[in-house]
């Protein structure tokens, strides 16, 4: 599969002057100076970034109200036609604390707890390579897809694992195949083939890029190039499956100290710090191998089954992407929010894809965007 990088200005350029146009990019542009005598005019944000801003911080708000409610909350979404954020409840109590926080509660049968036992006895039942669930809090169901290859008795199997929970889990088919979006790509590369990079992080004075971790498991080092003469750095870490995201340390340090993603003809956006993702919010991904495309997200805490094992926690969504995507980054304004795991069909049918949170990543490695 074909993927996107990053570049970062300094001592390790990626762009264009490698040959690699399409990337994720972690670098600082140019600084904007006023003319002599005249003030420097603050940007107006466009109209996406500040519904980026404000689905950020309903996203936000989602994560604190899970935290506070517990299993009393079977989740949240933004609603498509009012813009507010919906917290499922399942107590006049838990309402109350929705609406004194600003959100707007709604009453469902199933809580978070039932939904989450339900979501236990299918990873008991249906881990079969092919199936993927997580929690719907619009139809307060859990959502067991299934892909092409879980067919006969493993398909036979599945069925009845759903039907044993009644209307708490919907069975859907997917017509593409759930795999990591690892062959291919134009921006880093490694013995065992190439991945995109996502975003620049740092500890202390060392510097790193996070990636896929199906992507880290291919191959210790990485470059610019496939022949290995523009080296980038070496694999420190990874976890895949389970988790889906590495770690590699550059060979040299940046000197620059900001990260921005590319969206390719439409220039750069900047990269602050890390935001959550709530279901209903738009976010957008860069890839080499299909630039940029948006979508929704759809599911949060998604459990897939590939073929080289279980990955747990992720983020689903509309958007889409292709075999050189892996490892790329996933954003909403600008806030890093995921990395690029895998998924079903391509972005000319369409199809889902899932994505690592980044702030797992982040902890787990013990590092922080730049």
């Amino acid at each position: 599969m074909r993927i996107r990088h990053t570049r970062v200005r300094g001592p390790v350029v990626l762009g264009t002057a490698l040959g690699l146009t399409a990337a994720t990019l972690a670098a600082v542009p140019a600084i904007a100076t006023a003319a002599p005598g005249k003030a420097a005019r603050p940007a107006t944000p466009s109209p996406q970034v500040a519904l980026a801003k404000a689905n950020l911080a309903k996203a936000a708000l989602a994560k604190g109200l899970s935290t506070k409610l517990g299993g009393a909350t079977a989740g949240s979404y933004v609603d498509d036609a009012t813009g507010k954020l919906v917290v499922t409840v399942t107590s006049a109590n838990a309402a109350k604390a929705v609406r004194a926080a600003g959100a707007e509660p709604r009453k469902v049968a199933r809580s978070g707890g039932d939904l989450k036992k339900v979501m236990a006895a299918l990873r008991r039942d249906a881990s079969i390579p092919g199936t993927a669930w997580a929690a719907d809090p619009k139809a307060d169901q859990v959502v067991l897809s299934v892909d092409r290859t879980v067919t006969g008795s493993k398909l036979a199997k599945v069925k009845k694992a759903a039907q044993k929970h009644g209307a708490a889990v919907r069975l859907s088919h997917v017509s593409g195949k759930f795999r990591p979006l690892t062959a291919g790509g134009e921006a880093i590369w490694t013995s065992g083939g190439r991945c995109s990079l996502g975003f620049n992080v740092k500890k202390g004075s060392d510097y790193y890029f996070l990636t896929a971790g199906h992507c880290t498991a291919i191959g210790k080092s990485w470059s610019a190039d496939q022949g290995g003469s523009k080296p980038l750095g070496d694999t420190v870490d990874g976890t895949f499956p389970g988790n889906d995201f590495g770690l590699v340390k550059y060979a040299s340090a940046p000197s620059d100290t900001k990260g921005v993603v590319s969206l390719y003809s439409k220039g750069e956006q900047d990269i602050t710090g890390a935001g959550d993702a709530v279901v209903g919010q738009t976010v957008s991904r860069s890839g080499s191998t299909t630039q940029v495309h948006d979508g929704k997200v759809t599911a949060l805490d998604q459990t897939v089954n590939y073929q080289e094992g279980s990955v747990s926690g992720l983020i689903q969504t509309t958007v889409c992407a292709e075999p050189g995507d892996s490892g790329g980054s996933l954003f909403a304004g600008d806030k890093a929010v995921g990395l690029t795991s895998g998924g079903s069909g391509d972005c000319t049918s369409g199809g889902e894809t899932f994505f690592q949170p980044v702030g797992p990543a982040l902890s787990h490695f013990g590092v922080e965007l730049y």
